[in-house]
């Protein structure tokens, strides 16, 4: 059954991904509410833009008015929420908005949500879904040779992943209390192209390329996994058809790496890419080339060490699994940074709003 399924943050990172792959691999309609806050860009979004079968509409889902207003005018079958502030320094920083487009904006969504699912009869009910798309971070820090489940007790350490847990539990306990449907994804550290230049492996890319410094928070040992952006995509469109009402799903790429490793390898790309920047690096005394620009920097505070997530469940009962290997995503989002970085940031005047406080990079997923 074709669906009209509203999206959340659909030009953001991961949203514009998720909308690229509806318009290009599934007959649905598409509707994106996005407020375009400086870590979106439209220019992600391409020539789905295009497509009759998507919408866009400019707006904040804290304002109850217009998103009551765009139920009951588009009538969707799903709703996939992705609109979030993601940046873990910004939250330390200035918590006030991620409690506002986080919590708030997430509960005033569930009550428009839980008003128009009344009034949903018949087959168009019995379909209707809540996914809400959230991270590992809300987990905490994680003790080597264990792994996040779908049972970890939530332990958020920084102000953003804290109200990301506060959403999470606002959205299980409006199924709970009012019966809405939903299903809930958890996810590890996204990477891939179109992402914004405050996070580690476009930052690292970007920074590299222009000569600038690479910023390494304390000793670069803190481990991620890391998951390409259309796996975990393809993961987002198993869960919302296949998955179970009021379960959650851990998505990860099971491939556990260290920040400073990380960055190593990006360098080591880019000298394969881009030879002519390691010869100018040479010829000013870099004799280590990308990897010369590497600077360690104070650590962040309450800078958690360790995130691995289980996927066996979403592998198990729903048949996904990662297709690209870190070596494999890496490389692809390395060559698109390089070949097209240049025009998709400064066209689009992306990178003019990046977060610049002390030149740090977010080593976060979303």
């Amino acid at each position: 059954m074709n669906q009209v399924i509203l999206i959340t943050g659909g030009s953001g990172f991961i949203g514009s991904a998720l909308v690229r792959f509806l318009i290009h691999h599934t007959a649905h309609t598409v509707i994106n509410l996005d407020k375009l806050t400086y870590a979106s860009n439209p220019a992600s979004l391409g020539d789905v833009r295009l497509s009759h079968r998507y919408h866009f509409i400019e707006g904040d889902i804290c304002d109850a008015g217009l998103v009551s207003n765009l139920l009951h005018e588009y009538r969707p079958t799903s709703i996939m929420h992705l609109a979030a502030e993601s940046h873990v320094d910004r939250s330390i920083d200035g918590s006030a908005e991620f409690m506002q487009t986080n919590i708030i904006g997430t509960y005033t969504l569930l009550e428009a949500c839980r008003k128009y699912y009344t009034t949903l009869v018949d087959r168009k009910r019995d379909g209707f879904r809540f996914h809400h798309i959230s991270t590992d971070e809300v987990y905490g820090d994680l003790d080597f040779g264990e792994l996040f489940t779908e049972n970890t007790r939530y332990d958020p350490s920084s102000p953003y992943s804290a109200s990301k847990a506060a959403s999470d539990h606002l959205v299980r306990a409006w199924h709970r209390t009012y019966g809405l449907p939903i299903v809930v994804t958890n996810c590890s550290n996204n990477y891939g192209p179109f992402q914004h230049a405050e996070k580690l492996i476009p930052q690292t890319i970007t920074n590299a390329l222009a000569g600038k410094s690479i910023p390494i928070y304390g000793n670069g040992l803190q481990i991620r996994d890391w998951l390409y952006v259309e796996d975990h995509v393809r993961a987002l469109y198993s869960v919302l058809t296949q998955g179970k009402i009021g379960k959650t799903y851990n998505i990860g790429g099971s491939c556990e790496k260290r920040n400073i490793d990380v960055v190593n390898t990006i360098c080591e790309l880019l000298e394969e890419l881009v030879p002519v920047n390691v010869d100018s690096l040479a010829a000013s005394g870099n004799a280590l080339g990308f990897k010369s620009l590497i600077t360690y920097v104070d650590d962040r505070p309450g800078h958690d060490v360790r995130y691995a997530i289980d996927s066996s469940k979403i592998q198990r009962e729903l048949g996904w699994k990662p297709i690209e290997s870190f070596e494999s995503g890496l490389k692809k989002t390395v060559e698109w940074y390089v070949k097209e970085a240049v025009e998709w940031y400064v066209k689009e005047a992306v990178k003019a709003k990046a977060y610049e406080k002390a030149d740090k990079s977010e080593d976060g997923a979303s």
